[in-house]
């Protein structure tokens, strides 16, 4: 299944931005982090001459998973381009470019301005503050809610999400779909849950196989969260559903269950980067237990949304330790399965007067309109923050004064897009009229 997003940044770029001055690079097929899937797809911009590419503002679009700056090394982004489109790149200049991280990988890497905007969707994160330390600025925007928007708008509307607590069959749904890299608690959770004897309260399934790798010879990241058991592929029922499966909703498995326990993306971590996933039970209507990184609940009541406290102990959400908070997850998980059904329909009956308000909150315009304004806000924030000072010219002029051969040579063979002498003399003046004080 293909995930469509090029109609959000459409409408974020081109009618909220409104402008025609910034290049747009963003990964495809969306979710990748292959260095040569970060493609220019900026439609808007007619000169693609190398003196407006030289003077216009790049943002790289990173809001579709957590940043991880780390991921790359020099060597990777050296490899990147003496392979691709790059390749013709003297040594010279590849040592200085693979220093510039996922600039590295524009156009116009040389780009008059010294900083590089980086859209992103989470916040309290130290990826970000070590790309702003290196030479970007950060747009935040909450993505995954204006996505959730278009991929669940038809729950508002569904009647099969109509609640029915006759219906009901199990206490909870659990997407337990991939367990690799940061989701490695997944497999501490579910065995928590077994070992709980929390399993038959649960519609859940369970992936044996993740990324190619068989689950027992796993080597967790964080050895706290390390397992014991070997026979979790033999308790739950096989995972069949793929990567895009959170791009929709079952009315069916919300329909049969009191409460949805989400499995985010990121837990053992310290930023709030909450997906679709947890917008998905909100917009159907449906209580939630979150698992997630520490203050999840409070990022969302930031926006508006009542959580269950009172009703639901949500004082995991406080639990820095990672094993303990799954440990106090699941202490509530198995304090509810123990109620009677006379206790739990009452619980049912609280938990979801107040979704029921999440999901007005969900779909209303004034919501809509606050995640926009947010996205606004921020863009012109980075925007004019931006600074000239030709500091990458100066290097390039720098390397080319060295007298290298191979970069005189790349500097003096004519090729498309190779600035003439007067181009150079426009860009010079351009800088210096950026860099006088006003």
């Amino acid at each position: 299944m293909s995930v469509p997003l090029d109609r959000l940044y459409n409408f974020l770029y081109d009618d909220i931005t409104n402008r025609d001055d910034i290049v747009i690079y963003q990964f495809l097929p969306h979710g990748s982090r292959k260095l040569e899937d970060l493609i220019d797809t900026t439609s808007k911009i007619s000169d693609r001459s190398w003196l407006k590419a030289m003077t216009t503002p790049c943002m790289i679009l990173h809001d579709q998973e957590p940043l991880m700056y780390h991921l790359y090394t020099k060597k990777d982004f050296k490899e990147y381009l003496e392979q691709n489109r790059h390749k013709l790149y003297p040594k010279a200049l590849i040592e200085v470019v693979a220093e510039l991280h996922l600039r590295a990988c524009v156009h116009a890497t040389t780009n008059a301005y010294d900083q590089t905007l980086l859209c992103h969707s989470e916040q309290n994160s130290q990826d970000l503050a070590l790309y702003q330390h290196h030479g970007f600025i950060g747009v935040y925007y909450w993505s995954h809610a204006l996505i959730a928007r278009d991929w669940y708008r038809y729950a508002k509307v569904d009647p099969k999400l109509t609640v029915n607590f006759e219906c009901i069959t199990h206490d909870f749904l659990i997407y337990n779909r991939a367990w690799s890299g940061t989701r490695e608690y997944r497999l501490t959770l579910a065995e928590m849950l077994v070992d709980n004897n929390l399993v038959d309260f649960c519609r859940t399934t369970f992936s044996a196989v993740d990324n190619q790798l068989q689950y027992t010879q796993h080597t967790f990241v964080n050895p706290d969260l390390a397992i014991s058991r070997d026979d979790l592929h033999e308790v739950y029922p096989p995972n069949t559903h793929d990567a895009s499966a959170s791009a929709d909703y079952s009315n069916e498995d919300y329909a049969t269950t009191g409460v949805e326990v989400v499995l985010e993306t990121l837990f053992d971590d310290n930023r709030h980067h909450l997906t679709e996933k947890t917008l998905r039970p909100i917009a159907c209507g449906r209580p939630f237990i979150l698992v997630a990184t520490p203050g999840s609940l409070q990022y969302l009541k930031q926006y508006g949304f009542k959580t269950f406290d009172g009703i639901i102990d949500e004082t995991y959400d406080s639990i820095l330790d990672p094993r303990e908070r799954l440990k106090a997850i699941v202490q509530e998980i198995k304090r509810i399965s123990c109620l009677n059904n006379g206790q739990k329909r009452l619980v049912w009956s609280k938990l979801y007067a107040i979704s029921e308000h999440n999901k007005r909150l969900f779909f209303s315009d004034e919501w809509h309109d606050r995640i926009v304004k947010e996205f606004q806000d921020n863009f012109e924030s980075a925007i004019n923050q931006l600074t000239v000072s030709g500091k990458h010219q100066d290097k390039l002029d720098q390397i080319a004064s060295n007298n290298d051969p191979e970069m005189i040579r790349w500097r003096d063979t004519y090729r498309p897009g190779m600035p003439t002498a007067e181009d150079r003399v426009k860009l010079t003046s351009w800088i210096q009229k950026k860099t006088q004080p006003i």
